[in-house]
This record gives C-alpha cells, sequence and structure tokens, in this order.
C-alpha cells in the first residue's frame, strides 16, 4: 500500500477521532446544562417554598404574639405549697438522697431546677439570636425568609426578658451553664452552618418546649410557670416549625463528605445542652454539696429517662433527616439524650 493510501487513512482515523471527541464534548455540555437546569429550578422551588413558610409564620406571628410585660401579672403572689415542676422531672427524683429531703427541701430544689433550666434557655435563645441576625445580615431583607427572622428576634428578645423576670420574681440566682460552656458556646454560631446550625437551634427549642408542655395543665404549678409556659409554648411553635423547615431544605444540598461533621457538632451541643439544664450549684438550696449530688443525678435513671423524654421528639426528627449517627453516636449515648 501506498505512502499516500496510508497517510489517507491515518487521517480519516483522526478525523473520525475527533469527531467522535466532538460529539462527547456536546454530550458533556448538554448534562451540564440539564444538572444546572435542574438545580437552578430546585433552588427555585426551595426559595418559593421558604417564602410561602415564611409569609405562613408571619401572619400567625402578627395574628398571635404576647407581650410578657402586659399578659402575665408579675405582681401576683406566689402560691404557697405549690411546685415550680413536678416532683418525677426533679433530677435527684426516686435516688435515696431524695427520700433523705423534707418535702419543703424538695420544693425548694424544684424552684432552683427551674430556675436552672430557664437561664440554660436565655443562654441558648442569645446564641440563636446570634445565629438569627447571621442569617439576616446575609440575606435579602426584602424576602419574607428574612423578616420572618427578624420577626423571631423580636420573640425571643421578649422571651429572654420573661424568662429573666421569672427567675428574679421566683427569688433564686440566675443559673446558667459554666463559663467555660459559655465559652464553647460563643463560637458555635460562627462555626454552624446549614443543618448543624438548624439542629442545633432545635435541640435548644425542643427539649426545654418538651418539658413546659407537660407542665402547662398541671394544677399543681404554681400559676406563673404554667403562665410563663403557655406563652412560650404558642410562640415558640412557630420557631420549631421555622427551624424544621429550614433544616431540611438545607440537608437536601448537603454533601455526603460533610454529614460526619455535621453529625459531630450537632451530637456535641446536644451533650453540652443536656449537661447543663442542671447547674450543680442548685443543690444548695437543699443544702446539698453539689459534686456529690451532680454525681448522684447523673447516676440516676429516672433523671436520664427525663432527660430521654424532653429530647425524644427533635432526636426522631434528626434521626430521620441522617444526623443522628456516624462520629457522633458516643456523645449522644453520653447525653443520655438516647437509650
Amino acid at each position: 500500500m501506498s505512502t499516500e493510501i496510508l497517510a489517507g487513512h491515518d487521517r480519516a482515523d483522526r478525523e473520525r477521532t475527533a469527531d467522535r471527541e466532538r460529539t462527547a464534548d456536546r454530550e458533556r455540555t448538554a448534562d451540564r446544562e440539564r444538572t444546572a437546569d435542574r438545580e437552578r429550578t430546585a433552588d427555585r422551588e426551595r426559595t418559593a417554598d421558604r417564602e410561602r413558610t415564611a409569609e405562613r409564620l408571619l401572619r400567625s406571628t402578627a395574628a398571635r404574639s404576647y407581650d410578657p410585660d402586659l399578659d402575665i401579672d408579675w405582681s401576683a403572689p406566689l402560691v404557697a405549697g405549690k411546685a415550680f415542676m413536678p416532683e418525677h422531672r426533679c433530677s435527684l427524683y426516686g435516688t435515696a438522697l431524695w427520700e433523705k429531703l423534707s418535702p419543703e427541701q424538695r420544693l425548694e430544689l424544684g424552684k432552683h431546677e427551674a430556675a436552672s433550666v430557664a437561664g440554660v434557655g436565655i443562654w441558648l435563645e442569645f446564641m440563636l439570636l446570634r445565629m438569627l441576625a447571621k442569617l439576616a445580615y446575609q440575606g435579602d431583607p426584602a424576602s419574607r425568609h428574612i423578616q420572618y427572622a427578624l420577626a423571631e428576634m423580636a420573640d425571643e428578645c421578649r422571651h429572654s426578658t420573661m424568662f429573666a423576670r421569672m427567675i428574679e420574681r421566683i427569688g433564686t440566682p440566675v443559673y446558667g451553664p459554666p463559663q467555660h460552656i459559655k465559652t464553647l458556646g460563643s463560637v458555635l454560631p460562627e462555626l454552624a452552618r446549614g443543618p448543624a446550625m438548624w439542629g442545633a437551634i432545635l435541640i435548644g427549642e425542643e427539649i426545654t418546649d418538651r418539658f413546659q408542655r407537660e407542665m402547662v395543665g398541671d394544677e399543681s404549678i404554681q400559676p406563673l410557670m404554667r403562665m410563663v409556659n403557655r406563652i412560650h409554648i404558642m410562640e415558640e411553635a412557630r420557631h420549631i416549625g421555622f427551624a424544621r423547615a429550614e433544616l431540611m431544605r438545607s440537608a437536601e444540598t448537603m454533601s455526603r463528605a460533610a454529614l460526619p461533621a455535621h453529625q459531630l457538632l450537632l451530637a456535641r451541643t446536644g451533650f453540652i445542652v443536656s449537661r447543663s439544664l442542671i447547674n450543680p450549684q442548685v443543690y444548695r438550696s437543699a443544702g446539698l454539696d453539689p459534686r456529690m449530688a451532680r454525681r448522684v443525678a447523673l447516676a440516676n435513671p429516672h433523671h436520664q429517662r427525663t432527660i430521654r423524654f424532653g429530647g425524644e421528639k427533635v432526636m426522631a426528627f434528626l434521626a430521620e433527616a441522617g444526623l443522628v449517627g456516624g462520629p457522633g453516636m458516643p456523645l449522644w449515648r453520653r447525653s443520655f439524650l438516647l437509650g
């Protein structure tokens, strides 16, 4: 075969190869464009859904918001003999140490434990305010989404003031987490993004909400506590709905590689919150040594079940979203939020 013929065959092969590569490039480009179109459509749908949710929550905020300064009679006397939290939710309930306490000591300890939970609630709301402020700062203030975030911030400011006035009214110290936990908490609003941010918000909101719902209809509880709980429950329902919807939307765009980091950060948050609810200093109100009583409480099956009760709904939701598992499991178990 002549050199010219061989060269002709080579050129034809190269042209066919080039044609195949150009066709493959066109197909890859078309695939990328179709993928980009699907992603843009999904983004538009998520944005529209987010706006619809925010619009509904804004209407609810306008229709059902409370001013604790006006809606609670802060001058009303406390009712002698009525509890500040259910006995079976006290951290020492069911222990030999509890059996040694007089009825007066049990009542006093319950009051201080209720104040401790409220103090942790204020701390959690301060962190929530920072996370919502970050969201608003980065977003479009003309959107319903950011307008609702601002409305929720206003709610949380009133809630923090309400809890602080409640603590003042019942005459206890302002308990809260220890300083090293506050320092860790100051970093969370900067670290948390997407599912981890919204999951952390839900852990802070839903655990205390579960306890409050149990108390609100209990006639043995102080009327002041029940009214504070009632206001918080009604407004917190909006906040929980908002955070749950945001978590699910953000989880849709989370990469598989990022999942373990979100799982670990949420587990750490759950552990810190569950351990912080009862400040050991509350035990001084019953004449008990804080370190000794703290050890008894943490080993108390009743207290462990109480923590699990508080987290039951939020843990089911987080597990369904795939955020309970992986490297966070040891911390979840130590938190008592999982059995």
